[in-house]
């Protein structure tokens, strides 16, 4: 039909122009979830989300495209490569520094690829006058990966992370809702084959089963999405990492496929990646190294939480004067932390310099911490 040819032709001139704005692929999928909604909300029942009470709320629309954009009749989904150079775990070899997911040494993403995403729903305008958009980012309440899948740039992997053959998993998803029909993408299928690598590599034990991540578990969540005290069981599990983890990436056999970026954003930046250093930021310090960067979202307090159960898993007694100041920190999700840290360099030594520090400690949440130095 003419125009089914002339909606094949507008959809070309919208992947080039995507192209050229800087995502590396394009795909269109059906606005619906199938068996992934019922996956979904099997998730939620588990209880998996932790404490990402987003994901509830925003559950139905999750679950139906159309709650987001009613009258959607295709999703544009892209995907944005940030991979840069190879990683091992050998990160893990090196205490005295703070190792950040891969993609936290650039730029926010979110500010690069947003203003693209507009670029391309002005684009969507001049090809469908009329047509109405909706944008995101991973910012909004749509099940993206399941989406991408049906769009043929990957598949969810093991690791419940989406996967495609040629550049791996390193890279950033976004999509655009669009009250348009256009030719959809051939669906991408399942390599994962009979490999556990990401599995068996979990220091936490949080994908429970094959595609199904416990997020409670997962140190991704723990170190950014977790407002709160990280549970004693997996302090000593998360080891150096302050921001995410990558092991089930680093592991994964089609990762050694991925090529590396040429976006310039993407390129890693020099980072403050001592431990005791990161620990002595104050707000303004924070603020100004964090400002343009992910880490920015879970705050200094966030950020010194996790740098305090660093500093007490790195066996370095030079660690125990910034963590006996971190003692007086305003912030008390910082001093309980700062309490456990010295309790792991010190052993039962640590008692007395946390009783001099913490002197007239109010907040229950420390006092607990104190507690539990006294019944080692």
């Amino acid at each position: 039909m003419a125009e089914s040819k002339d909606t094949r032709e507008k959809l070309e001139k919208i992947r080039r122009r995507a192209l050229k704005l800087g995502f590396d692929r394009l795909g269109v999928a059906p606005p619906e979830l199938g068996a992934a909604g019922r996956r979904f909300e099997q998730w939620l029942a588990d209880r998996y989300d932790g404490e990402m009470y987003y994901m509830k709320r925003g559950g139905s629309k999750r679950l139906d495209p159309a709650r987001v954009l009613p009258g959607v009749k295709s999703v544009i989904c892209l995907m944005t490569n940030y991979f840069t150079t190879p990683r091992t775990l050998d990160f893990l070899k090196e205490p005295d520094t703070g190792d950040l997911s891969n993609y936290a040494w650039h730029l926010d993403y979110h500010d690069l690829i947003q203003p693209r995403l507009r670029q391309l729903e002005d684009c969507l305008a001049e090809e469908f006058p009329g047509c109405r958009t909706k944008g995101y980012v991973d910012t909004g309440p749509i099940l993206e990966k399941p989406l991408a899948q049906r769009a043929g740039l990957g598949w969810i992997g093991k690791h419940t992370n989406l996967l495609t053959e040629g550049l791996g998993s390193y890279y950033f998803l976004s999509e655009i809702l669009v009250d348009v029909d256009l030719p959809l993408s051939e669906a991408a299928v399942d390599h994962c084959g009979t490999c556990t690598e990401c599995i068996d590599i979990c220091p936490t034990g949080a994908i429970v089963a094959p595609y199904v991540l416990d997020s409670r578990k997962c140190i991704s969540y723990l170190t950014i999405e977790l407002k709160g005290p990280i549970p004693h069981e997996f302090r000593k599990a998360i080891g150096n990492r302050i921001y995410g983890c990558d092991d089930c990436q680093i592991v994964c056999p089609w990762n050694s496929y991925a090529v590396a970026t040429e976006e310039p954003a993407f390129q890693e930046r020099e980072a403050v990646k001592g431990l005791i250093a990161l620990m002595q930021l104050d707000e303004e310090g924070f603020r100004t190294r964090f400002r343009k960067s992910p880490v920015k979202r879970i705050k200094r307090r966030g950020l010194l939480r996790n740098v305090a159960v660093a500093l007490g898993n790195s066996g370095r007694p030079e660690a125990v004067p910034v963590l006996t100041e971190a003692l007086a920190d305003p912030e008390p999700l910082i001093r309980s932390h700062a309490v456990w840290a010295l309790a792991e360099l010190l052993g039962p030594e640590a008692l007395a310099v946390v009783e001099s520090g913490l002197q007239g400690e109010t907040d229950p949440v420390v006092l607990s911490e104190i507690e539990r130095i006294k019944t080692v």
